[in-house]
């Protein structure tokens, strides 16, 4: 889970009430480990993210970054 939304809730739009499609642009800092092939080709095998942040989320459906916000996220019934 993104470190912006508590596992308790869920981003939501006031704007259009879309609960499920948004972009989101974050920053993150991390240490890879980068396995090359003798060819020179690589690929990673190991990441450890060490700070993230999200920058800014915008709704997919209406395009509104200014009227995103956290609500309850539906549990199940006991």
């Amino acid at each position: 889970m993104s470190p912006a939304i508590p596992d308790d809730q869920r981003w939501r739009c006031a704007g259009c009430g879309n609960l499920t499609r948004f972009d989101v642009t974050r920053t993150q800092r991390t240490t890879e480990f980068w396995h090359f092939d003798l060819a020179g080709e690589h690929r990673v095998e190991e990441t450890d993210v060490h700070g993230e942040s999200v920058d800014q989320v915008t709704c997919r459906w209406c395009g509104r970054s200014d009227a995103i916000e956290l609500v309850p996220r539906h549990q199940p019934a006991p």
